[in-house]
């Protein structure tokens, strides 16, 4: 334990270390998140995956409900193969129905279409949803799914990933790095772009209820189109967001923001980096996202139908930018941690109630946000709430366990035949934090 502490004090006074060596500002919203333990973030090139800018990459974090990128890979995939129809009918189970918010609330026994059942997880970050959902794809246990979904994980060379039940609520071993999660978000879009239109869903109305999709970047940023946030207590605030602009599109993963708002500021900056990077133009303010401005409210006939024109430039990284690649390779195979970061200082009462001091004017001006940073309310996606137990569960695993040393846990009896996952890195050890 004391060696855990003593290399957690060296990565934090590092990751400060290298805030200054870059310029980021002092004192702000920036530093504080990058000399957070629970930070992490990488932007990769969709088209020929190569890595961007990174930090932390590789070091073991809590997914949170990116989990749920998983759990909707299992669906899509279950799909294209037959097993599954967008009509098909999922019963909530009494297990499924007790998990704790963010859910829809549905009682046992109810049933909701597979397509409900996308959208709810892709905008409400329904917990009770994605627990009947891997009931449902492995025979009725949702541990058994989980053992699914990490070796599908695997399949994919996400080396490092763990999960352990389908929803992202806190679990010590549920395990996943930066790096994973862009890969993941990378092959939602290469293997399912008919599928990829639900992630830009910024809302849909379930049984008369509107259901907001969590991303705020979906009309914040120009060119965002999915795909996922996330937050528990040992987590901060996640996203994986996708962006194209001009033929490219990025992928960026941030774990470890202090509130949701910094976390998306955070995000646009690195965007913003990103697509400088591959030679793209910055894009005036504009106030709107044009890919989703005109999808809202959103149904689920509407999300269907804008499939094929959500696949158009996700395969063009375009072989006219190769040398922009090229020139910014040799930046990437720096380790991870080693490029400028420059994070988005959040505003407004959420900034004044900021534990971290900051100052307006270290923040640096960026152009190309379609608003001005809004106070939002804290976004509650696992039931981490300050009284649940979801919460304390959370707060006890502020350290996530690596990977690879996470032990294999017994599905239930009726599920021994499945074989137990591959201990993720294959025995490699991921740097902490």
């Amino acid at each position: 334990m004391r060696f855990i502490r003593a290399a957690c004090r060296h990565g934090l006074a590092a990751a400060a270390a290298l805030a200054v060596a870059f310029g980021l500002p002092g004192g702000g919203s920036a530093r504080a998140q990058i000399g957070s333990d629970r930070y992490a973030a990488i932007v990769v090139d969709a088209g020929s995956g190569t890595a961007l800018i990174a930090a932390h990459a590789d070091a073991p974090r809590h997914p949170a409900s990116l989990t749920k990128m998983m759990t909707l890979y299992m669906v899509f995939e279950a799909l294209r193969e037959g097993r599954l129809s967008l009509s098909t009918p999922i019963t909530i189970s009494a297990e499924a129905a007790a998990r704790p918010p963010s859910k829809l609330g549905l009682p046992p026994g109810s049933r909701i279409t597979v397509e409900q059942a996308i959208l709810a997880l892709v905008t409400k970050s329904a917990n009770d949803v994605a627990a009947a959902v891997g009931e449902h794809l492995s025979g009725g246990s949702e541990a058994r799914f989980a053992q699914m979904m990490t070796l599908r994980a695997r399949s994919l060379g996400m080396t490092r990933t763990t999960f352990r039940n389908a929803s992202g609520l806190p679990d010590p071993d549920q395990v996943t790095t930066a790096r994973d999660m862009a890969l993941l978000g990378r092959r939602l879009m290469h293997d399912f772009p008919e599928r990829f239109a639900y992630f830009s869903t910024p809302s849909f109305s379930f049984r008369g209820r509107p259901l907001r999709n969590h991303n705020r970047l979906l009309l914040e940023y120009e060119g965002v189109d999915g795909i996922k946030t996330g937050y528990v207590h040992a987590s901060g605030f996640n996203l994986v967001a996708s962006a194209r602009r001009d033929g490219v599109r990025l992928i960026a993963a941030v774990f470890g923001g202090a509130t949701g708002r910094e976390r998306d500021h955070h995000v646009m900056a690195l965007l913003d980096q990103g697509f400088a990077r591959m030679g793209v133009a910055e894009r005036p303010q504009t106030g709107t996202n044009s890919l989703v401005a005109g999808r809202l409210p959103q149904t689920m006939g509407a999300a269907r139908a804008a499939a094929a024109t959500q696949q158009r430039g996700g395969a063009r990284a375009s072989a006219a930018r190769a040398g922009v690649v090229r020139t910014t390779s040799a930046a990437a195979r720096r380790p991870a941690g080693t490029r400028a970061i420059q994070a988005r200082r959040p505003s407004g009462p959420e900034a004044r109630a900021a534990a971290r001091p900051a100052t307006a004017s270290a923040a640096p001006q960026r152009r190309g946000t379609a608003r001005a940073a809004t106070p939002s309310r804290r976004q509650v996606e696992q039931g981490d709430t300050s009284s649940g137990t979801a919460a304390r569960a959370g707060a006890a695993t502020t350290r996530p366990r690596q990977a690879g040393a996470a032990p294999a846990r017994q599905a239930p009896a009726a599920t021994s035949a499945t074989p137990r996952p591959a201990q993720a890195g294959g025995g490699r050890s991921a740097p902490r934090g």
